[in-house]
Protein backbone atom coordinates (compact mmCIF):
# COMPACT_ATOMS: atom_id res chain seq x y z
CA UNK A 1 0.00 0.00 0.00
CA UNK A 2 1.54 3.29 -1.06
CA UNK A 3 1.55 6.42 1.04
CA UNK A 4 1.15 9.79 -0.58
CA UNK A 5 2.60 12.95 0.88
CA UNK A 6 -0.11 15.53 1.61
CA UNK A 7 0.14 18.59 -0.61
CA UNK A 8 1.73 21.66 0.98
CA UNK A 9 -0.58 24.32 2.32
CA UNK A 10 -0.95 27.52 0.28
CA UNK A 11 1.32 30.37 1.32
CA UNK A 12 -1.52 32.47 2.71
CA UNK A 13 -2.71 29.63 4.92
CA UNK A 14 0.83 29.15 6.18
CA UNK A 15 1.17 32.90 6.78
CA UNK A 16 -2.04 32.98 8.82
CA UNK A 17 -1.01 29.83 10.71
CA UNK A 18 2.26 31.49 11.69
CA UNK A 19 0.42 34.61 12.82
CA UNK A 20 -2.01 32.57 14.92
CA UNK A 21 0.84 30.65 16.54
CA UNK A 22 2.47 33.94 17.57
CA UNK A 23 -0.61 35.62 19.09
CA UNK A 24 0.65 34.98 22.67
CA UNK A 25 4.02 36.37 21.56
CA UNK A 26 2.37 39.50 20.20
CA UNK A 27 0.70 40.09 23.56
CA UNK A 28 4.01 39.92 25.43
CA UNK A 29 5.66 42.12 22.79
CA UNK A 30 2.89 44.66 23.31
CA UNK A 31 3.57 44.79 27.04
CA UNK A 32 7.23 45.76 26.86
CA UNK A 33 6.75 47.65 23.58
CA UNK A 34 4.53 50.10 25.42
CA UNK A 35 7.10 50.46 28.20
CA UNK A 36 9.86 51.07 25.65
CA UNK A 37 7.81 53.83 24.02
CA UNK A 38 7.29 55.59 27.36
CA UNK A 39 10.95 55.29 28.35
CA UNK A 40 12.08 56.48 24.92
CA UNK A 41 10.07 59.65 25.34
CA UNK A 42 11.47 60.23 28.80
CA UNK A 43 14.98 59.74 27.38
CA UNK A 44 14.40 62.62 24.98
CA UNK A 45 13.74 60.78 21.71
CA UNK A 46 11.36 62.43 19.27
CA UNK A 47 8.44 60.56 17.73
CA UNK A 48 10.30 60.32 14.42
CA UNK A 49 13.39 58.91 16.16
CA UNK A 50 11.26 56.35 17.99
CA UNK A 51 9.54 55.19 14.81
CA UNK A 52 12.77 55.07 12.81
CA UNK A 53 14.61 53.08 15.48
CA UNK A 54 11.78 50.60 15.96
CA UNK A 55 11.02 50.35 12.26
CA UNK A 56 14.60 49.90 11.10
CA UNK A 57 16.17 48.01 14.01
CA UNK A 58 13.19 45.93 15.24
CA UNK A 59 15.13 44.26 18.04
CA UNK A 60 13.68 44.86 21.49
CA UNK A 61 16.68 43.80 23.57
CA UNK A 62 19.10 45.86 21.47
CA UNK A 63 16.79 48.85 21.61
CA UNK A 64 16.60 48.69 25.40
CA UNK A 65 20.40 48.65 25.51
CA UNK A 66 20.58 51.57 23.08
CA UNK A 67 18.09 53.53 25.15
CA UNK A 68 20.17 53.00 28.26
CA UNK A 69 23.15 54.51 26.41
CA UNK A 70 21.15 57.32 24.83
CA UNK A 71 21.81 60.94 25.80
CA UNK A 72 19.64 63.95 25.06
CA UNK A 73 22.64 65.91 23.73
CA UNK A 74 23.68 64.69 20.24
CA UNK A 75 27.29 65.79 20.75
CA UNK A 76 27.66 63.45 23.73
CA UNK A 77 25.85 60.47 22.20
CA UNK A 78 28.22 57.45 22.38
CA UNK A 79 27.70 56.22 18.81
CA UNK A 80 30.53 53.67 18.85
CA UNK A 81 29.60 51.97 22.13
CA UNK A 82 25.91 52.11 21.19
CA UNK A 83 26.44 50.34 17.87
CA UNK A 84 28.83 47.81 19.40
CA UNK A 85 26.43 47.04 22.25
CA UNK A 86 23.57 46.44 19.81
CA UNK A 87 25.85 44.21 17.72
CA UNK A 88 26.84 42.09 20.71
CA UNK A 89 23.25 41.69 21.87
CA UNK A 90 22.12 40.61 18.38
CA UNK A 91 25.00 38.27 17.54
CA UNK A 92 22.81 35.32 18.50
CA UNK A 93 20.78 35.88 15.33
CA UNK A 94 23.72 34.65 13.24
CA UNK A 95 23.15 31.21 14.72
CA UNK A 96 19.36 31.39 14.89
CA UNK A 97 18.83 32.42 11.28
CA UNK A 98 21.37 29.89 10.00
CA UNK A 99 19.04 27.11 11.12
CA UNK A 100 16.35 28.48 8.79
CA UNK A 101 18.45 27.90 5.66
CA UNK A 102 16.53 24.69 4.69
CA UNK A 103 13.38 26.77 4.17
CA UNK A 104 14.92 28.67 1.26
CA UNK A 105 15.59 27.14 -2.15
CA UNK A 106 19.04 27.47 -3.74
CA UNK A 107 19.67 30.79 -5.46
CA UNK A 108 17.33 32.74 -3.16
CA UNK A 109 19.97 33.98 -0.73
CA UNK A 110 19.16 37.66 -1.29
CA UNK A 111 15.45 37.23 -0.61
CA UNK A 112 16.21 35.06 2.38
CA UNK A 113 18.59 37.62 3.86
CA UNK A 114 16.00 40.38 3.52
CA UNK A 115 13.31 38.29 5.20
CA UNK A 116 15.59 37.78 8.23
CA UNK A 117 14.59 41.30 9.25
CA UNK A 118 11.32 39.88 10.56
CA UNK A 119 12.92 37.06 12.57
CA UNK A 120 12.51 37.32 16.33
CA UNK A 121 13.42 34.83 19.04
CA UNK A 122 9.77 33.88 19.36
CA UNK A 123 8.71 33.31 15.75
CA UNK A 124 12.04 31.52 15.19
CA UNK A 125 11.13 29.06 17.97
CA UNK A 126 7.65 28.53 16.51
CA UNK A 127 9.04 27.95 13.02
CA UNK A 128 11.79 25.55 14.13
CA UNK A 129 9.18 23.58 16.09
CA UNK A 130 7.01 23.41 12.98
CA UNK A 131 10.02 22.26 10.93
CA UNK A 132 10.66 19.48 13.45
CA UNK A 133 7.10 18.27 12.88
CA UNK A 134 7.69 18.17 9.14
CA UNK A 135 6.09 21.55 8.46
CA UNK A 136 7.24 25.12 8.64
CA UNK A 137 7.77 27.47 5.75
CA UNK A 138 8.94 30.95 4.89
CA UNK A 139 5.30 32.08 4.89
CA UNK A 140 4.80 30.63 8.40
CA UNK A 141 7.91 32.47 9.61
CA UNK A 142 6.77 35.73 8.02
CA UNK A 143 3.28 35.45 9.49
CA UNK A 144 4.62 35.46 13.04
CA UNK A 145 7.19 38.13 12.21
CA UNK A 146 4.67 40.52 10.69
CA UNK A 147 2.33 40.16 13.66
CA UNK A 148 5.20 40.83 16.10
CA UNK A 149 6.31 43.86 14.05
CA UNK A 150 2.81 45.36 14.04
CA UNK A 151 2.47 44.77 17.78
CA UNK A 152 5.89 46.33 18.48
CA UNK A 153 5.37 49.41 16.31
CA UNK A 154 1.82 50.15 17.44
CA UNK A 155 2.57 49.78 21.16
CA UNK A 156 5.69 51.93 20.81
CA UNK A 157 3.38 54.65 19.49
CA UNK A 158 0.88 54.14 22.30
CA UNK A 159 3.63 54.13 24.91
CA UNK A 160 5.14 57.29 23.47
CA UNK A 161 1.75 58.99 23.70
CA UNK A 162 1.23 57.83 27.28
CA UNK A 163 4.71 59.08 28.14
CA UNK A 164 3.44 62.65 27.97
CA UNK A 165 1.22 61.94 30.99
CA UNK A 166 4.01 60.36 33.07
CA UNK A 167 6.57 62.96 34.07
CA UNK A 168 8.61 60.60 36.27
CA UNK A 169 8.79 56.96 35.04
CA UNK A 170 10.73 55.96 38.17
CA UNK A 171 7.71 56.84 40.28
CA UNK A 172 5.76 54.07 38.57
CA UNK A 173 8.65 51.63 38.58
CA UNK A 174 9.13 51.89 34.82
CA UNK A 175 12.83 52.54 35.26
CA UNK A 176 13.05 48.88 36.30
CA UNK A 177 11.92 47.86 32.81
CA UNK A 178 15.53 47.54 31.61
CA UNK A 179 16.38 45.14 34.42
CA UNK A 180 13.13 43.21 34.11
CA UNK A 181 13.54 42.83 30.35
CA UNK A 182 17.02 41.40 30.61
CA UNK A 183 16.10 39.13 33.51
CA UNK A 184 13.37 37.68 31.30
CA UNK A 185 15.83 37.28 28.43
CA UNK A 186 18.32 35.54 30.70
CA UNK A 187 15.72 33.10 31.97
CA UNK A 188 14.71 32.35 28.39
CA UNK A 189 18.31 31.68 27.37
CA UNK A 190 19.19 29.48 30.37
CA UNK A 191 20.37 26.09 29.10
CA UNK A 192 21.84 24.56 32.23
CA UNK A 193 24.71 24.77 34.70
CA UNK A 194 27.18 25.37 31.88
CA UNK A 195 25.84 28.94 31.62
CA UNK A 196 26.76 29.81 35.20
CA UNK A 197 30.45 30.60 34.60
CA UNK A 198 29.98 32.91 31.56
CA UNK A 199 27.16 34.73 33.35
CA UNK A 200 29.26 35.21 36.48
CA UNK A 201 32.20 36.49 34.42
CA UNK A 202 29.93 38.93 32.58
CA UNK A 203 28.34 40.16 35.82
CA UNK A 204 31.65 40.65 37.63
CA UNK A 205 33.23 42.39 34.65
CA UNK A 206 30.24 44.73 34.34
CA UNK A 207 30.21 45.52 38.08
CA UNK A 208 33.94 46.24 38.22
CA UNK A 209 33.76 48.41 35.10
CA UNK A 210 30.78 50.37 36.43
CA UNK A 211 32.70 51.09 39.64
CA UNK A 212 35.86 52.34 37.94
CA UNK A 213 34.83 53.69 34.51
CA UNK A 214 32.34 56.48 33.91
CA UNK A 215 29.55 56.07 31.38
CA UNK A 216 27.88 52.90 30.15
CA UNK A 217 31.00 50.95 29.21
CA UNK A 218 30.04 48.27 31.72
CA UNK A 219 27.44 46.99 29.24
CA UNK A 220 30.05 46.41 26.56
CA UNK A 221 32.72 45.03 28.88
CA UNK A 222 30.28 42.63 30.54
CA UNK A 223 28.95 41.39 27.21
CA UNK A 224 32.39 40.86 25.70
CA UNK A 225 33.81 39.20 28.82
CA UNK A 226 30.86 36.84 29.13
CA UNK A 227 30.99 35.95 25.43
CA UNK A 228 34.71 35.20 25.60
CA UNK A 229 34.24 33.07 28.71
CA UNK A 230 31.47 31.11 27.01
CA UNK A 231 33.55 30.61 23.85
CA UNK A 232 36.57 29.40 25.83
CA UNK A 233 34.38 27.04 27.85
CA UNK A 234 32.79 25.58 24.71
CA UNK A 235 36.21 25.13 23.07
CA UNK A 236 37.54 23.23 26.08
CA UNK A 237 34.44 21.01 26.14
CA UNK A 238 34.86 20.17 22.46
CA UNK A 239 38.56 19.41 22.93
CA UNK A 240 37.78 17.13 25.88
CA UNK A 241 35.08 15.35 23.90
CA UNK A 242 37.50 14.70 21.01
CA UNK A 243 40.08 13.26 23.40
CA UNK A 244 37.53 10.85 24.87
CA UNK A 245 36.36 9.77 21.41
CA UNK A 246 39.89 9.12 20.20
Amino acid sequence: MSHTTPPPQPSMEQFLAGARACIPVAISVAAYGMVWGMLARSAGLSLIEVMMMSGLVFAGSAQFVALDLWTATPATLPIGPLVLAALIVNLRYLLLTATLRPLYPPGKLGRGALSMYLVTDENWVMTVAAMARGGGSVAFLMGGGVLAWISWMSTNLIGYGLGSTIDDPARWGLDFAFTATFLALLLGMWKGRGDILPWLVAALAAILTAQHVDGSWHILVGGIAGSLAGAILDTRKEATARVHVS
